[in-house]
Order: C-alpha cells, then sequence, then structure tokens
C-alpha cells in the first residue's frame, strides 16, 4: 500500500509509511504471539504443580492446545456446508 498512516507511540502520534507501520504491526504480532504461548505452556506446569500439592489428581484435558486459524477456518468451512 502506498501513502502515510498516523501510528500511536505512547502519547504521541507519528506518521509513517503504510508499509513500514505494517511490517511493524506484523513483527509486534508475531512477537505477542510468542509470549502468549510461552506463559500459556508455563501455567500449565504451574497448575499441575499446584495440584500435585494439593494431593489432587491432574486435571483431565489441561494439556490440549488451541486450534490455529487455519484449523478454524477450516472447521468452519465443514459447519457451514
Amino acid at each position: 500500500p502506498t501513502g502515510t498512516a498516523m501510528v500511536c507511540f505512547g502519547s504521541m502520534f507519528i506518521e509513517l509509511p503504510k508499509a513500514k507501520t505494517r511490517e511493524m504491526l506484523r513483527q509486534d504480532q508475531e512477537q505477542l504471539d510468542e509470549e502468549i504461548n510461552n506463559l500459556r505452556k508455563e501455567l500449565r506446569v504451574k497448575v499441575n504443580r499446584l495440584y500435585e500439592a494439593q494431593g489432587k489428581p491432574e486435571l483431565k484435558g489441561f494439556n490440549l492446545n488451541p486450534m490455529s486459524a487455519e484449523e478454524m477456518k477450516l472447521i468452519n468451512r465443514i459447519v457451514e456446508g
């Protein structure tokens, strides 16, 4: 895309080329997705340790992974017919 976009950094707005803005947003999203996945993995371990310390059995189905966007699209296609 050509042209510029206004981007908010903290409390100020900066006008940047749309291509540069899109790339920055893509990189930020990739970093956030990675951090979210790491936190999910850590949470599973911590919850299992907590249940073990309480003498409770391990949660069933807690180690499931969320479906990807691609998998969700395929499921939606099947459901919609």
